[in-house]
């Protein structure tokens, strides 16, 4: 491939807004959540996925493929990286919310279904995708597949099932430390099954570099991350924020209109702590 719009070439105009086809992928782009989602995202977690791919050594003239790729944060970093030389092909399977930036092209493109350039690219790099991908093994073939041999692939995912609160304040709507702390539970237990009934596996990033090894990565190293979650910290931010985008799913996950605004007192609470889930970043390559 010359150039990012030759890679980006490959794409069908058609390509379906959920992806993977699962049961209905619960950070839809056409929410008006979704620009605060992104932000969230990008402040929670894009010092430690950049972090991470500074490490492959990526630079200039490298050849990349931003997976999923949200508010484009992640691939406007790269492209700064491997510019002027090299370029970033950034996908969505609806990229409404992308910047437009030198040595990045933005690509409609749902990597479950749609044609993917094989042997094309130096790094390829998705957070929070899989997971919510039914076919996620199956896409890592078509990922190994779609790098150069000796290639890195980046994969971000989180283990859900597990972010336990560490010091609660009284739920102001429910008085007494048993009641807040039974309040956020049940608010961390609503958000997994949200995800589950959408198709998602809520734990896959405990899961991911097994499937790695499986699918014939080799080098795979993943790295656990986890976060000291504070008031005003940006995942107190994003959780807050998880309560408004998610409201739908969350109410047929059993909470009330008073549990989500107390799930919200809390988070803003200054006693507030909590330890966030763990993210993991697994990187691996194409045997050469």
């Amino acid at each position: 491939m010359a150039d990012a719009t030759e890679a980006a070439a490959v794409a069908r105009p058609d390509a379906p807004g959920v992806p993977g086809g699962g049961a209905g992928y619960v950070f839809d782009n056409d929410s008006d959540h979704a620009g605060e989602q992104h932000a969230c995202l990008a402040a929670a977690y894009d010092p430690v996925t950049t972090g991470r791919l500074a490490d492959t050594g990526v630079g200039r003239g490298w050849r990349c493929l931003e997976v999923g790729a949200g508010g484009g944060s992640v691939g406007m970093w790269l492209a700064r990286r491997v510019v002027p030389d090299g370029w970033v092909v950034v996908t969505d399977v609806k990229p409404v919310r992308m910047p437009q930036q030198a040595g990045m092209a933005v690509l409609r493109h749902d990597i479950a279904r749609d044609p993917l350039p094989q042997g094309a690219f130096d790094l390829v790099h998705a957070r929070l995708v899989l997971m919510h991908l039914p076919e996620r093994e199956r896409v890592l073939a078509r990922l190994l597949r779609a790098l150069r041999p000796g290639g890195r692939l980046q994969l971000d995912e989180l283990d859900a099932t597990h972010a336990p609160a560490l010091v609660l304040p009284e739920a102001a709507r429910s008085p007494g430390p048993d009641a807040a702390a039974d309040l956020y539970a049940r608010f961390q237990r609503a958000k997994v099954r949200a995800l589950t009934a959408a198709g998602a596996d809520p734990a896959w990033g405990s899961r991911a570099a097994a499937a790695m090894r499986r699918t014939g990565f080799t080098d795979v190293d993943p790295r656990p991350h986890v976060q000291q979650w504070r008031a005003g910290s940006p995942g107190a931010r994003l959780q807050a924020h998880h309560t408004r985008h998610l409201h739908r799913s969350l109410a047929e996950a059993g909470m009330t209109e008073a549990d989500l605004a107390g799930v919200r007192d809390l988070l803003d609470h200054p006693d507030f702590c909590a330890c966030s889930p763990v993210f993991y970043t697994v990187q691996g390559r194409r045997p050469a």
